[in-house]
């Protein structure tokens, strides 16, 4: 029978993971297997620079999480996974999808976003959406081209004015 000190550790990390995936608004499940230590570190100082994280919990731990927040991917908890905790929604997607591209061993799984769980299409599409930087970049082209468009006929307008009066 355990002990009570190591019931209440595992019922310490619980609440830990439960807190965790309560204040972040993405979740997203790994498989890291054959990853190197270096490779490790790498996507943890990427995480940390959007202040986002990565934890290996025991599976078990995680599931019972999960349950008590009605959530279930269980299928999914088998074998080495590992957690990327984002307080943002889309920063850490991408941080996970583009260094998954880059490392072979780093395999997206599925995810929970805003305390659904999502499939790895869902995922997919996320990461796909541009940054908000991208996006105001998007939209200032637009906006240019429109006061560009503007100034010329006002130009051509002026011009002719200007003939219609010689």
């Amino acid at each position: 029978m355990a002990s009570e000190r190591i019931i209440n550790s595992k019922k310490e990390v619980v609440k830990e993971i439960e807190d965790k995936l309560k204040n972040s608004e993405s979740v997203i499940l790994f498989r890291y297997a054959e990853s190197t230590v270096g490779d490790m570190q790498e996507l943890r100082k990427k995480l940390k620079d959007i202040d986002s994280e990565v934890k290996v919990y025991k599976n078990t731990l995680v599931k019972r999480a999960l349950n008590d927040m009605n959530i279930n991917i269980d299928e999914y908890l088998e074998g080495p996974n590992a957690i990327v905790f984002g307080k943002d929604l889309l920063e850490p997607i991408k941080v996970i999808s583009e260094f998954s591209k880059d490392h072979d061993n780093v395999e997206l799984v599925t995810g929970i976003i805003n305390g659904d769980a999502v499939s790895l299409d869902t995922i997919k599409d996320y990461a796909s959406i541009p940054s908000m930087e991208g996006l105001l970049t998007m939209f200032a082209g637009g906006l240019i081209e429109h006061v560009k468009n503007l100034s010329i006929a006002l130009n051509l307008y002026a011009e002719k004015l200007g003939d219609e009066s010689n």
